[in-house]
């Protein structure tokens, strides 16, 4: 028979003949289970001096009993560029792969081994065209099943084209852990609160027994296998909630059985908490493509997006949960937040999943995969696919050092604020230079290499050189980005900006854009499979000679160029003028650059990124300052946020001052809520490796004295109390420290201060003057 079916998850059974399962919902509703088959193999390369033919015989004569080889043949492909001819060997145990290539690297004659290391299903979805989050129809036999449909299929599944996803089955959820400590350990700490939100908005939640957590577990599995939804949906779920709940039920002896095939989550490649069968999606991964939100929570997600929730805003502090929990007056408040949380992420999820889906697409990732991979391999991922259409070899990754490269070019700004300025971007910069110049990996030439001046492109400043023709890997796949994105583009015109096509299209192009401009940040990363740095380098070069030219481009035409960075230029906004210059600039350069953004005025402290600006819409634009820094304690953050909007709205230094002085009164006075002081930091190794002294080291050995428990990548929140120690020596965790404790002058000179003054420096303001210590003329606003 015939099916059609959208593909959800991905996974693999390996083994002697080894089976990729394809989980998905087929075009009547029902959720299917697809079993495909295909040959693990990899490619031996010869010696350049070394026929192919001679090393067929002995290739043959390396089969591993565990996993016999089925076939060797000789095959044509290309390494980097260049025609080679080597040996596709095929074997029945893709878990073998490693010991295959041992075995062969020490054949004399053999070059090396390729593909080797690439996932099997990976291979097989490269290979076959399969594609997360698309449409497929597959010729296939049934072969029953009790919760879902299992097939077999009987030739590879084949793409149908169709963007659109079926209606799928949503399912948010986010937990609440009682822990007096705050380090969060599943052994001691129990689960008091399971909220839950379907895609239709049901929400639900399961309450522990004041701090028996046992039924609220079982009756959370049991609703999951209930509901059976094809998306699970968290917020920093890969990170906690997941992992916290499969420990938390490990513990208290509860199989956590939320997978649709019965077995428990597992952690998977790229760390990411896999449920088989459905797709698990951590939407503050999905975050990652907002920038401008630059401390990601939940609330501040919602927020951007303009999420709202209908129950009413209420917010418990995670220092406070125990205190809240064990009172019957505020036990309330907990559950209302965690109510008014699930709502919001329901409406994040709204926004966002069609992002992560349009990226799964574009990469062929699959969906729970995808955005919590680096964006480095995202781009390799879909590199690796377009390898194999073009009959390239996937080159090994490499253990290199990094290289350090002159970047984009910065034009620093003067300090002050400037009106109506706008601010121009050149339109994928890097990859059109990339194209224009055809840099690449395989038209590299290097310095010992003679060829014609005529035939090569010459990199200013690092003068390396590649070749014009013939187009080059990241040229074709840059060029066939760039085509699809522009046919989408012309799809869309021809839809309502509100029909459903068009959002689908429009989150398409919005992922074929990300992948095309991420491809220059690839070819600098050291891990990347096809990494060349006089590649990264020379596109870098050649985008510093571009933004230069700009610049003189905008003072030809009496434009004040206020700032400029890598692929940006900031000038005052004269309409007309900007458009000529724009003009000139495409018609000189042969790149784009288009208007991003106008600021009716922006605040330059004098550093590089780091600027803060009020746009035409009213909302506040902040570029580096600490405001968005999640190291500093909320108190910081908020007076500087706050000294920025007054600066930027009324223009009033004294305004500023006094509502710093206030904040300084009140801090002094002990009156700020705890939870605002609290300083976190994450561990990059375990406590105990922790040479040298510092405040979070010192309040993690604290918490684990406490009977806390914490390892690499934990996060530590922290409170300076007073005494006359070291800093370091003066750091406990927040849930060890009472009001009374708190050094508030600590806060105020080395955070509200400072956080004040990175701002309010630049218009004359002395420290003196916020602490009241004498009086100080206040210089005027530029």
């Amino acid at each position: 028979m015939n099916l059609s079916f959208w593909v959800l998850d991905v996974g693999q059974k390996t083994g002697r003949n080894p089976r990729v399962l394809l989980w998905g919902i087929d075009d009547k509703g029902r959720r299917v289970l697809v079993f495909d088959t295909f040959t693990p193999h990899i490619y031996v390369v010869p010696k350049p001096s070394v026929s192919v033919d001679s090393l067929l015989n002995t290739v043959k004569l390396s089969s591993i009993e565990a996993s016999p080889i089925t076939s060797v043949e000789v095959v044509e492909r290309r390494l980097l560029g260049k025609p080679v001819k080597c040996i596709m060997m095929s074997f029945d145990d893709p878990d073998y792969s490693n010991q295959y290539v041992r075995k062969l690297e020490r054949i004399p004659g053999v070059e090396g081994c390729f593909e080797a290391d690439i996932r099997f299903y990976t291979k097989y979805l490269n290979y076959t065209g399969v594609t997360p989050c698309c449409w497929h129809t597959v010729k296939a036999s049934p072969e029953g099943g009790d919760h879902y449909d299992v097939y077999v299929a009987e030739e590879h599944p084949k793409p149908l084209g169709e963007e659109r996803p079926p209606s799928l089955k949503l399912l948010g959820f986010k937990i609440d852990v009682y822990s007096p400590t705050g380090s969060m350990n599943p052994e001691i700490d129990p689960v008091i609160l399971i909220s839950t939100v379907t895609g239709e908005g049901v929400v639900r939640q399961f309450e522990a027994d004041g701090h028996d957590d046992r039924e609220a577990l079982r009756s959370f599995v049991s609703y999951v296998s209930e509901y059976n939804p094809d998306v699970v949906v968290g917020f920093y779920s890969n990170f906690f909630d997941l992992q916290y709940l499969a420990n938390r039920a490990k513990h208290l002896g509860i199989k956590f059985t939320i997978n649709r095939d019965g077995s428990e989550p597992h952690i998977s490649v790229y760390g990411h908490v896999s449920i088989v069968g459905r797709a698990h999606v951590d939407l503050y991964d999905v975050a990652s493509v907002l920038p401008e939100v630059k401390l990601k929570t939940l609330r501040n997600i919602a927020d951007y997006l303009k999420v709202k929730a209908e129950s009413p805003r209420v917010s418990v502090d995670l220092t406070q949960l125990p205190r809240y929990w064990d009172n019957p007056s505020l036990k309330g408040k907990i559950l209302e937040s965690s109510y008014h949380d699930s709502e919001l992420l329901l409406g994040v999820a709204e926004k966002l999943l069609p992002t992560a889906v349009s990226m799964s697409q574009v990469s062929g990732m699959p969906l729970d995969q995808v955005m919590r991979a680096g964006v480095g391999f995202r781009v390799e991922n879909m590199l690796m696919r377009e390898a194999h259409v073009s009959g390239e070899l996937v080159p090994a990754r490499g253990e290199r050092a990094r290289q350090p490269y002159v970047g984009g070019y910065v034009l620093e700004p003067r300090p002050g604020i400037y009106r109506d300025v706008a601010v121009l971007d050149f339109a994928s910069m890097y990859p059109n230079i990339m194209i224009k110049f055809n840099v690449s990996p395989d038209t590299y030439v290097p310095p010992d290499e003679n060829v014609r001046d005529n035939d090569v492109y010459v990199a200013p400043e690092v003068n390396h050189r590649f070749r014009k023709e013939p187009p080059g890997f990241y040229k074709r796949v840059l060029e066939k980005l760039l085509k699809v994105r522009r046919e989408i583009r012309e799809r869309m015109k021809k839809l309502s900006p509100r029909s459903q096509d068009y959002l689908l299209l429009d989150e398409r192009q919005r992922a074929v854009k990300t992948m095309t401009n991420a491809v220059y940040g690839y070819c600098g990363w050291t891990g990347a499979k096809w990494y060349l740095r006089q590649v990264a380098e020379a596109t870098a070069a050649w985008g510093r000679e571009t933004i230069k030219k700009a610049i003189e481009i905008a003072k030809n035409h009496e434009l004040k160029v206020l700032y400029a960075d890598t692929d940006s230029v900031f000038i005052n906004n004269i309409p007309e003028k900007v458009e000529a210059f724009s003009r000139e600039v495409e018609s000189s350069l042969g790149l784009e650059i288009k208007p991003d953004k106008v600021y009716v005025k922006v605040f330059f402290s004098g550093a590089k990124k780091r600027y803060a600006g009020l746009l035409e819409d009213g909302t506040l634009d902040i570029v580096g300052f600490e405001v968005v820094r999640g190291d500093w304690p909320e108190i910081a953050r908020e007076v500087q946020e706050k000294v920025v909007e007054i600066i930027l709205r009324s223009e009033n230094v004294e305004e500023a001052v006094n509502y710093v002085r206030s904040v300084v009164d009140v801090v002094a006075a002990g009156q700020i809520p705890l939870e605002k002081l609290v300083i976190w930091e994450t561990l990059t190794k375990s406590p105990e490796e922790y040479k040298v002294k510092a405040p979070h080291t010192v309040a993690a050995a604290r918490l684990i004295k406490a009977g806390g428990r914490l390892e690499a990548g934990s996060k530590i929140g922290y409170i300076i109390t007073r005494g006359s120690e070291k800093i370091s020596d003066r750091a406990y965790p927040y849930s060890l420290v009472k009001p009374e404790e708190v050094d508030t002058e600590y806060y105020i000179t080395n955070q509200v201060i400072p956080a004040a003054m990175r701002v309010l420096e630049h218009f004359g303001v002395k420290e003196e003057v916020l602490l009241r210590k004498k009086t100080a003329k206040q210089a005027k606003l530029i």
